[in-house]
């Protein structure tokens, strides 16, 4: 990140990653304002995994879904602590694997797991259907490894063509335990005090207009938003700010973290 950014207020709502942000933030010479705008909760039943593996030798998944990194390495740990991973493993030999990007893929080679289909950039629901569509899906079972809420759009697509959709929760999004970083990025937008918000995750901005909702100023928010440099990681994070009526000036292609900061480099250049 060069000078460009020197000077600069920038909020950023990552969590995980939140402090590398910050911290290229600040060697650009850059101001940045750390709101953490979700939290990622465990929502992992060991009980629930334990009988899901034999209830899968008992009626096979056709199919199997991986949609995060995060979710594919908690299930290989929960298994792990099981000791049911070779028997996972020999599921995952049976049916046809799907990932939905790079950071799956990562976590189901490093088991050593073999990839049958990848869905293609920007690694949305879209293009996972897209990679399903040719396949005979119907009154067969597919089984989806969930990211941090249910994928609606996922589920319905697929059992309308007559699959029978099975979801593993490993990790579900909330809002961050103190509020009060996204309360006070709320002021000082108000305040235009922000020169450019980063949103990676479309859960931060919905977080974001909860806590401004809470405090009435759901409306003033999106004024706000809307006369600053916003930056989006992506279509599905895109798609969340267009929803709250926020238009975004940056969209990183690919959805990557590295395309996100050079997108918003040159966007603060401009």
């Amino acid at each position: 990140m060069t000078t460009f950014v020197r000077g600069k207020t920038v909020a950023i709502l990552e969590s995980r990653l939140g402090e590398q942000l910050c911290s290229l933030i600040a060697k650009a010479g850059g101001r940045p304002f750390h709101a953490p705008g979700l939290a990622e909760v465990p929502d992992l039943d060991l009980d629930q995994i334990a009988a899901l593996i034999p209830e899968l030798e008992a009626h096979p998944a056709k199919f199997m879904v991986f949609q995060t990194g995060v979710g594919t390495r908690a299930l290989f740990n929960a298994v792990d602590t099981l000791a049911l991973t070779d028997r996972l493993l020999a599921l995952l030999v049976a049916s046809t694997v799907v990932v939905r990007g790079p950071k799956p893929t990562a976590a189901l080679r490093s088991r050593n797991v073999r990839i049958d289909l990848s869905a293609s950039a920007p690694f949305t629901t879209h293009e996972v259907l897209e990679l399903l569509q040719p396949l005979p899906v119907a009154r067969e079972r597919v089984l989806v490894q969930r990211y941090g809420v249910l994928n609606v759009e996922l589920d319905r697509a697929l059992e309308a063509r007559g699959a029978q959709v099975l979801e593993i929760p490993m990790y579900r999004w909330s809002l961050p335990p103190d509020t009060g970083p996204l309360s006070a990025l709320i002021d000082a937008l108000d305040q235009q005090q922000i020169d450019a918000v980063a949103f990676t995750n479309a859960e931060q901005v919905r977080n974001l207009f909860a806590v401004a909702r809470q405090r009435g100023r759901a409306e003033a928010l999106k004024a706000a938003l809307n006369r600053t440099l916003v930056a989006s990681i992506g279509p599905v994070c895109s798609q969340a700010l267009s929803e709250h009526g926020v238009r975004f000036g940056v969209e990183a292609s690919p959805p990557k973290l590295g395309e996100f900061v050079a997108a918003l480099e040159k966007a603060l250049a401009a």
